[in-house]
C-alpha cells in the first residue's frame, strides 16, 4: 500500500512539473494565437486548471505536452464561441516593453513578423505556430487540434505562402541614397 502511495505522490509530482516546465511555452502560442497578453494570460490560466481538473484523464505521460496544447487550443474555441466578436487583425495592437537600443531593428523584425502572424486567419496560425515556433510534428497538430494530417499540411502551406506576402508587404523600403562606405585611414 505504501508503495502504491509513493508512486502517486510522484506522478503529481511530476505532473507538477510537466504543468511549471510548459507554462511559458503554453503562454508563447496563446499570445501567438491571440496577440493580446491579457488574453493570453488568461488562457494559460485556464488550461492549466483544466489540466489539473482532468489529470487523472491523462493515460500516456509520453503525451502529456501535446495534451497541454490541446487544451489550450479547446480553451481558446471555447472563448471564441462564447465571444462570438471576431476582430480583424488589423485591429489588434501589439503591446511591448521599451527594448535597448542595440536591439531596435530586432525588435522591429519581431513586430513585422508579429503582425503579418495576426492576419493570417486563426485555423492558419494555429498550425504555423505550433509547427514552426514549438516544433510540434503534423501528427501531434493533428492530435492537438482534432483535424486530419492533411488538413494540417494544407495549412501550414497556405499559412506559409500568406505569411511570405504579409512579411514582403511589410518589408521597409530601401533608401535611394547611396551606401556609405567607411575607410581605414592609417
Amino acid at each position: 500500500m505504501a508503495t502504491k502511495k509513493l508512486f502517486g505522490i510522484s506522478q503529481r509530482r511530476a505532473f507538477k512539473r510537466l504543468l511549471t516546465n510548459n507554462r511559458e511555452r503554453l503562454y508563447r502560442m496563446a499570445y501567438a494565437w491571440t496577440g493580446n497578453p491579457h488574453l493570453a494570460d488568461d488562457l494559460v490560466q485556464q488550461t492549466l486548471l483544466k489540466a489539473l481538473r482532468s489529470q487523472k484523464q491523462l493515460r500516456d505521460f509520453a503525451a502529456a505536452e501535446g495534451w497541454l496544447f490541446r487544451i489550450l487550443a479547446n480553451c481558446l474555441t471555447d472563448y471564441r464561441r462564447a465571444k462570438r466578436e471576431f476582430q480583424s487583425a488589423d485591429d489588434l495592437e501589439i503591446i511591448d516593453k521599451v527594448t535597448p537600443e542595440h536591439q531596435f531593428n530586432d525588435e522591429q523584425l519581431v513586430r513585422r513578423v508579429r503582425r503579418a502572424v495576426q492576419k493570417l486567419p486563426i485555423n492558419h496560425r494555429q498550425v504555423i505556430t505550433l509547427v514552426d515556433l514549438e516544433e510540434f510534428s503534423y501528427a501531434s497538430v493533428a492530435q492537438i487540434l482534432d483535424i486530419p494530417v492533411g488538413t494540417v499540411m494544407s495549412r501550414l502551406c497556405r499559412g506559409r505562402r500568406a505569411l511570405r506576402e504579409f512579411l514582403l508587404e511589410m518589408r521597409p523600403q530601401e533608401s535611394s541614397r547611396p551606401a556609405t562606405h567607411i575607410q581605414r585611414i592609417k
